[in-house]
């Protein structure tokens, strides 16, 4: 098999395929799942322990199914399994770049009278560390003109449960749980875990679903269960200023900006949500950031537009806006897709760009292009899920949010 077969090759899995009806207890915090367990007759003086018990089975353990819970009573177990479901999504396809990075094209059942949705997933192996690329929205109001995700219209936010549901589909699928028979797979490992690392920047903005987003990212970073670091948790925004703050004070995770420009008139070309919240808001923003400091600096990501952004005097005035600001400058080399207007910046001037930022004192990384051989790669994200009509996005509540 040659290579490109391999890379393009498309797999039908049906592990664990989401089509129940059941209300899930992926991404409910313990409160919710003591209200869950209540729902079903437990007595509230066993509420909070049950809960727990399940919290470690469901984040910690990775549990598939009830019966794998076995330290829950068997008439617990089959009201559970009556009331609830702790389905994975669907696998509608999974495909395996050249450079081992994999791209799930993930199916969850309707929300109320809605309709089946996919998302895409990207896993990135590199030495030492895993990164997992989760999505926050189905498609995107955004259009930012690089990004191929920005060309599929918005269907609808996903749940808390439907993004810890990508991390948890995830690690199961790389066997990145520990084995359930085992004593020690109660222990969180403290080395040797595939995902160690995640980033927000799948499809969709995940500030224009803050509140799913911060409930997701708290159950991920709870040392009880998924125990992923904050300092290992990123979330990517374009620019949505009045929730800035509130990712520092209430999520506490690290964050990145796309900025892409370092002029109004062009930002407002690629980043449309730019002509709403300008840079220098979005730049006051950062510098206003809680918990920022040399040891959590903001990651501004920059992709590298062929004879539109990749100058030397943008280079220098880069440096310039993010004068105060501890910062580490990602320049991403762009990533085409069908369709798409821009080129990649010849590989020459990248390096050069990154030179005058690395003179001025930050660290400006190029990131190494990963998976775009199966359209993994930063911007490259786009499901086949089909817009909403406008009376089911109202019921959701996406009109008013500017969908």
């Amino acid at each position: 098999m040659s290579l490109d077969t391999l890379a393009a090759e498309r797999r039908e899995p049906t592990a664990h395929p989401s089509t129940s009806a059941k209300p899930s207890l992926i991404g409910m915090d313990r409160a919710a799942l003591a209200a869950a367990l209540g729902a079903i007759g437990v007595p509230q003086r066993q509420q909070k322990m049950r809960s727990a018990q399940l919290w470690h089975w469901l984040y910690l353990r990775g549990a598939a199914s009830f019966d794998a819970m076995s330290n829950v009573g068997r008439d617990l177990r089959q009201a559970l399994a009556e009331h609830y479901s702790i389905l994975r999504p669907e696998i509608v396809s999974e495909q395996i770049s050249v450079d081992g990075t994999r791209k799930w094209l993930f199916r969850f059942p309707p929300e109320g009278a809605g309709r089946p949705v996919e998302v895409e997933t990207v896993y990135i192996p590199e030495e030492g560390r895993g990164t997992l690329c989760v999505s926050s929205q189905v498609g995107c109001t955004l259009t930012c003109r690089f990004c191929h995700t920005g060309t599929q219209r918005l269907v609808r936010n996903l749940t808390a449960g439907e993004i810890v549901a990508q991390i948890i589909a995830a690690r199961e699928r790389i066997g990145d749980f520990p084995d359930l028979a085992t004593p020690e797979g109660a222990i969180v490992p403290a080395e040797g875990r595939l995902v160690s690392n995640i980033v927000m920047m799948g499809m969709g903005e995940p500030l224009y679903n803050f509140d799913n987003v911060r409930e997701a990212l708290r159950i991920a970073s709870d040392g009880e269960g998924l125990s992923l670091s904050k300092r290992r948790i990123t979330l990517s925004t374009s620019g949505v200023v009045p929730e800035i703050a509130r990712t520092g004070s209430e999520i506490g995770c690290m964050l990145a900006i796309s900025l892409h420009a370092v002029r109004d008139e062009l930002r407002d070309e690629l980043v449309p949500i730019n002509k709403k919240w300008p840079i220098a808001e979005l730049l006051q923003a950062c510098r206003n950031y809680p918990g920022l400091s040399n040891a959590r600096r903001i990651t501004f990501e920059y992709v590298m537009l062929k004879g539109v952004n990749d100058s030397l005097a943008e280079a220098r005035e880069l440096v310039r806006l993010l004068k105060g600001i501890p910062a580490k400058i990602n320049l991403i080399p762009f990533n085409p897709w069908p369709g798409s207007a821009y080129e990649c910046s010849d590989w020459d001037q990248i390096e050069l760009f990154a030179e005058v930022v690395n003179r001025a004192g930050y660290a400006s990384p190029i990131r190494t292009p990963r998976g775009r051989d199966i359209f993994a790669a930063c911007g490259q994200l786009k499901s086949a899920s089909e817009r909403l009509t406008r009376r089911e996005r109202e019921t959701q509540g996406l009109v008013e949010a500017g969908a």
